[in-house]
């Protein structure tokens, strides 16, 4: 599987918000987060970084 997790980070603490996201999709003033599942966040934030082999996914405000 190769689905990811996302963290928040901020300051020094990053902090976990959702598990196995599938689809990253950029909106106005963020980031909408889609899980395997079907949940869905959307996140104040921007891509900060992106870990594909250790599939997390990093968003800063």
């Amino acid at each position: 599987m190769c689905e990811a997790n996302a963290y928040l980070i901020e300051g020094n603490e990053k902090t976990l918000i959702m598990e196995a996201v599938d689809t990253v999709e950029p909106e106005d003033g963020g980031i909408r987060l889609v899980s395997i599942f079907g949940d869905q966040k959307f996140i104040d934030a921007n891509i900060y970084s992106l870990s594909l082999v250790d599939h997390c996914i990093y968003l800063k405000k």
